[in-house]
């Protein structure tokens, strides 16, 4: 019986995860088209002769080029033919296609490529970027792949010239906590492959940082699919599976608290960093990230970083964790433009303490002493003082709050959320701390009391101390922020009042923020950052305030 409970406690509070994205291979059909004429032709029998050939890799390879090449020249003389641009596309992807299952290598020396006629000479446009060299990557043409699963229901794409890949790195990423980088790279490139006689140079085109490029003459918007990158990331690293773990257990997973940014650095471009909430990860802004990239305005002017953090930590020390986090990005990203904060459920109780200035009103209120007076250890004292005396964060410019139980959630006192609380293993030193802390901590009538330090679950509840005391202190001036609240549909109160309003988990009264810029009300469960209303909303506040 306990087992049962158990498990519905944990899913009644931070949502049981269904599979977020699948992906599977396929080899893709050409369909020739009956009506072209000229040199279009030649591309389509070169195609269907290079499918033939396929025991016989650099046959195939060179059938496929000079399928390339013929629909290139197609383009050069009429740049709107679509049928030359796709048999362009499918060609170029099936190069790169027996390059990968071949394991050919033109990246590390030019390849020499038998063809009907002459040799092709294969090779890639030099980028002077390290991170950019075509021989650190294994790639994938996107149309490969067929995908599903609930974080991918919408395949974002972009038509254009050139072949979507996903560049999968051969590697992991060398210091990439360091770098901010993810452990190993999982990136959509676009391949556009330019002759000079039977020469071909292969470029790979950043589709988040380039919307056209040049081509035998004339200008094309840059083919793009912004979905499969993210369904092939989920897929094979799974983010979810540590989900209940990072919870459960936050000092075993003390090392993945960290940021880390989805796309190359552009010190032009916003940046947006996203914060999970309670047993979730990074994977759960999936839908919303696909949906935002699909936009160019966004595009044009964003750049997409999350924090991610082991959710069983009580969030005010999630918090300061971020702080140190966002010193050190800093020093290696200078910022030139101020950042946008997403953060849902208890994510935006850790974004509400970015733009907050507390003074030591809290830590007064817990120890009746200032710090210097409060005889803890140092290392106690430095845990509480980062917690609880914190200033807002200057390079932050707006945040917009999702389904965020920033005055706590009953959930949390009830016996779902104590049971939940009691699965939560604090880490040693969260334990030390919160004994050494009790001895001279005071507490407000009906305030919660424990005999431990709170975990991630006791700090979403309203009558935590921390909860109280923050409510009282008002957001920094000059820093808009905005909400979106989630409505499961029985309709409520905002008040207190039953029955309340609420998405399942966070009620409205908790998530309304007087003085919002903006609000709205999505109907949605507690995951209201999945909601296509809300996704809108985002999406709109962004290209409104973009630069």
């Amino acid at each position: 019986m306990r087992s049962i409970l158990v498990v519905l406690a944990v899913c009644v509070l931070a949502g049981c995860a269904d599979k977020n994205a699948t992906v599977s291979e396929r080899r893709p059909v050409f369909h020739p088209v009956s009506t072209v004429v000229g040199t279009l032709v030649s591309a389509q029998k070169s195609i269907v002769d290079a499918s033939r050939e396929e025991h016989q890799p650099l046959v195939a390879l060179g059938a496929y080029l000079t399928a390339t090449q013929d629909a290139a020249r197609e383009l050069q003389h009429n740049p709107r033919d679509r049928a030359a641009r796709d048999a362009y596309n499918f060609a170029l992807g099936r190069v790169l296609e027996t390059i990968r299952e071949a394991k050919l290598d033109p990246w590390t020396k030019p390849l020499r490529v038998p063809a009907a006629g002459s040799e092709f000479t294969l090779t890639h446009k030099p980028d002077p970027r390290p991170l950019w060299n075509p021989a650190l990557y294994d790639f994938t043409p996107a149309d490969e792949f067929d995908i599903k699963g609930s974080f991918v229901t919408e395949r974002t794409r972009k038509d254009g010239i050139g072949a979507p890949l996903v560049a999968r790195g051969r590697a992991n990423n060398a210091n990439s906590r360091e770098n901010f980088y993810l452990p190993r790279t999982y990136y959509g490139v676009t391949a556009v492959a330019r002759f000079e006689g039977r020469r071909c140079a292969i470029a790979f085109e950043d589709p988040l940082a380039t919307e056209t490029v040049t081509f035998e003459g004339h200008t094309f918007p840059l083919a793009a699919d912004y979905t499969v990158p993210l369904a092939v990331l989920l897929s094979e690293t799974d983010y979810r599976k540590l989900e209940l773990a990072r919870m459960l257990d936050p000092q075993k997973f003390a090392g993945t608290a960290r940021i880390a940014r989805l796309q190359p650095y552009d010190p032009n471009k916003t940046v947006v960093l996203v914060i999970h909430g309670l047993q979730d990860s990074p994977a759960t802004w999936t839908p919303m990230i696909n949906s935002l990239r699909g936009d160019e305005r966004i595009r044009r002017n964003y750049q997409f970083w999350f924090y991610s953090y082991p959710s069983g930590y009580p969030y005010p020390y999630s918090a300061s964790i971020l702080r140190q986090q966002l010193d050190a990005a800093e020093r290696k990203f200078p910022l030139r433009r101020k950042m946008v904060v997403i953060g849902h459920s208890m994510g935006g109780c850790i974004s509400r303490l970015l733009i907050s200035d507390t003074g030591n009103k809290i830590w007064m209120d817990m120890f009746g002493k200032p710090p210097e007076q409060v005889p803890l250890s140092p290392e106690t004292k430095k845990l509480y003082t980062d917690a609880l005396i914190f200033k807002h964060r200057p390079e932050i410019g707006r945040v917009i709050f999702i389904s965020s139980p920033l005055r706590g959630a009953d959930m949390a006192t009830n016996w779902i959320g104590r049971i939940g609380s009691s699965l939560v293993k604090a880490p040693k030193t969260l334990l030390a701390a919160g004994a050494e802390a009790r001895q001279f901590a005071t507490f407000e009538p009906g305030e919660l009391k424990l005999k431990r330090i709170p975990n991630s679950v006791d700090t979403l509840a309203p009558n935590n101390a921390f909860v109280v005391e923050i409510n009282k202190i008002p957001m920094t001036p000059g820093i808009p922020y905005h909400v979106i609240s989630g409505d499961r549909g029985r309709g409520g109160n905002k008040d207190h009042t039953k029955p309340v309003m609420s998405d399942g988990v966070v009620p409205y009264w908790s998530s309304h923020l007087d003085g919002a810029e903006s609000e709205l009300v999505v109907p949605s469960p507690h995951g209201a950052h999945h909601n296509p209303q809300a996704i809108a909303e985002v999406k709109r506040i962004l290209k409104k305030y973009a630069n």
